[in-house]
């Protein structure tokens, strides 16, 4: 008799560990079924901007694999529109209910289990109204919602976006792309807080030259509606008219079910798991993506860190493991990138307040340099700030910010973090150049040479 896999949530962890495990045990060996709330499998919420903005065309573009792809050549049992409300261990059986059928509940057992339900949007009491034209973009159904609501006649002029993270930047962009007129709220000195504030100014200033009204260091009280729909946001700072408004206050982890179940959590408040993705104490139950907890490979504590790129390879490992097969997950740095306006900003590893929490006595160094060969045309500026540990010179932590080309440099920098190296060391590094991609010197180098000689 074939063992059963339950996954819930069908997006990048869910459904990259089911595909892992099917590739590795027949549909005669494991039977597989993967519950999803929502319309979609395998999708790139972090597309959903891009979309709006309309240099994506169509939704279709952001999806992987469909649920009809994964019934039909994966032998995978998908089951979207389909809300997990429990999990029962003892009796190896998760409850379901069906949101296309008047809510009809579904039981089905399980011999292992993936836990993958994401992360929820990080909700504030004043932010929970019915009022329409209130937007969160976690999902494709949010994308298509907002999208209608863009495209009603006559269509909103006035948006209010509230959260300065990746995604209220990257909407902010979208919804200005389209026409509106755009206020950004950040209760932070600066947006980007994911980067240092001397580093979130710089984009702040790209945004403002966006036309964009950026209102940090100022907190939301409220949202006020008229007849059913929203008409404007309170702030300490003055009420701002609105038309639509954008929630980007980030997320926190999808636990409320595995908590009930009795899976443990962190100190982050997401799910602990160990380096095969499994749930300490509990045999065949396996955790990934956004609800999980990771370490941070620079600090070596507990970290809450919810990006795709983390979920699809906690997933893959969760899947190996499944299949009988070996695999791990090494940690995080914490790489990310984004691009705000015709500005690329790039992070890796700790910020100035993180190594500080940490206990890391550190430097902090800055450069400004270019692109390519200041001779060259197109060339453009660009911000390095490297972050390194006082006593040993390793590299803690690096930001980029620049018009072109700090993705590609903040990569560099993630595997010289990930691999432990000190800021002498990165300073000899044997980095391509020609006038057209770098500075005989390229940024990198010329930062850890100023860090080095900061430490000494």
């Amino acid at each position: 008799m074939a063992d059963r896999l339950v996954v819930i949530g069908g997006d990048a962890a869910g459904m990259s560990a089911a595909s892992q495990a099917r590739r590795r045990r027949t549909a005669d060996e494991l039977e597989i079924v993967a519950f999803e709330r929502g319309h979609f499998t395998s999708y790139s919420a972090c597309g959903i901007p891009y979309w709006v903005g309309g240099q994506v065309d169509e939704i279709d573009d952001l999806i992987s694999r469909d649920p009809a792809t994964f019934r039909d050549e994966y032998r995978i049992d998908v089951r979207t529109r389909h809300e997990v409300t429990a999990i029962d261990l003892d009796r190896r059986e998760v409850v379901a209910r069906n949101l296309d059928d008047g809510g009809r509940e579904v039981r089905e057992h399980f011999d292992q289990l993936v836990y993958a339900a994401g992360a929820v949007p990080a909700t504030p009491e004043w932010a929970r109204t019915d009022a329409a034209g209130v937007f969160g973009v976690q999902t494709l159904d949010d994308g298509a919602a907002l999208l209608d609501w863009l495209e009603q006649d006559p269509s909103p002029r006035r948006a209010v976006v509230i959260g300065g993270g990746y995604i209220g930047v990257e909407m902010a962009e979208a919804l200005i792309r389209r026409g509106l007129t755009v206020s950004l709220v950040e209760r932070s000195p600066e947006p980007m807080s994911t980067v240092d504030p001397d580093m979130g100014a710089l984009v702040r200033k790209a945004l403002c030259g966006l036309g964009l009204d950026v209102r940090s260091g100022v907190n939301v009280s409220g949202l006020q509606s008229r007849d059913g729909r929203v008409v404007a946001v309170h702030t300490d700072a003055g009420t701002l008219p609105a038309d639509v408004v954008v929630l980007g206050l980030g997320v926190r982890p999808n636990t409320a079910l595995a908590a009930e179940a009795g899976l443990p959590l962190g100190p982050t408040g997401a799910i602990r798991v160990d380096l095969r993705m499994r749930v300490p104490g509990q045999d065949g139950i396996w955790a990934a993506g956004d609800c999980v907890e990771s370490v941070h490979r620079v600090s070596g504590q507990p970290v809450y860190v919810p990006l795709g790129t983390h979920a699809n390879k906690q997933g893959r490992v969760a899947g190996i493991n499944i299949g009988g097969g070996y695999a791990t997950f090494a940690g995080v740095v914490g790489t990310a990138v984004t691009r705000v306006c015709d500005l690329e900003v790039g992070r890796t590893g700790l910020r100035e307040r993180d190594a500080t929490a940490a206990g890391f006595e550190f430097v902090a160094v800055r450069v400004e340099s270019t692109n390519r060969a200041g001779y060259f045309p197109g060339a453009e500026s660009m911000t390095v700030k490297l972050i390194a540990e006082r006593r040993t010179g390793r590299l803690l932590g690096a930001q980029i910010v620049g018009r072109s080309e700090a993705a590609k440099r903040i990569d560099v920098l993630a595997v010289a973090l990930w691999n432990r190296m000190t800021v002498e060391e990165m300073a000899n590094l044997d980095l391509g150049y020609a006038p057209p991609y770098s500075p005989v010197w390229d940024p990198v180098l010329v930062a850890a040479r100023k860090a080095a000689a900061a430490l000494r």
